[in-house]
């Protein structure tokens, strides 16, 4: 059976991210879907509330698991023994930084293969960080992530308790 990890901040997902998921499944029996816990960022949602808003949004999708990991992603690709790593490309900056990441890892493990997948053109200018910036000043964005992403976006700007 050969896996394929995509890793990601997923904060909050987008349906340019389901996109990407759901593409790599029909290249490859199953997908792991990892949050990576970045000290570094700032992040809106706990990552046990991305992974829960992950688990939500992937059910049903037969193939998937949900995870998440700390460290470098070569030994987050040894740990989950994947054939691949799954990264969404929505423009040509996009792939400048990633094909550096690929290569980058490659060096520390040859074995670390990267595939790049681009979201549909409905999807192509998704990002979570924009996604975040409209949810905080109140503006609908229902039609870029899924429902369980826009309750809990609402959720966070009313000030309620947190997810999980």
């Amino acid at each position: 059976m050969r896996k394929a990890l995509f890793p990601g901040s997923f904060d909050p997902v987008t349906n340019g991210h389901v996109d990407v998921i759901k593409r790599a499944l029909s290249l490859f029996d199953g997908i792991i879907v990892v949050v990576a816990v970045n000290a570094e960022k700032n992040p809106m949602f706990r990552v046990d509330e991305r992974l829960s808003l992950l688990r939500e949004v992937c059910e049903g999708m037969p193939g998937v698991e949900v995870a998440s990991f700390d460290g470098l992603l070569v030994e987050a690709v040894r740990e989950f023994n994947v054939a691949a790593v799954i990264r969404g490309l929505r423009a040509i900056s996009d792939f400048e930084y990633e094909f550096q990441m690929a290569m980058m890892n490659r060096s520390l493990d040859e074995r670390c293969e990267t595939v790049f997948l681009m979201p549909g053109p409905a999807h192509s200018f998704l990002s979570s960080r924009m996604i975040k910036e409209i949810a905080t000043l109140g503006g609908d964005v229902s039609p870029f992530v899924p429902a369980p992403v826009v309750r809990a976006l609402t959720s966070k700007r009313n000030g309620n308790a947190p997810l999980a």
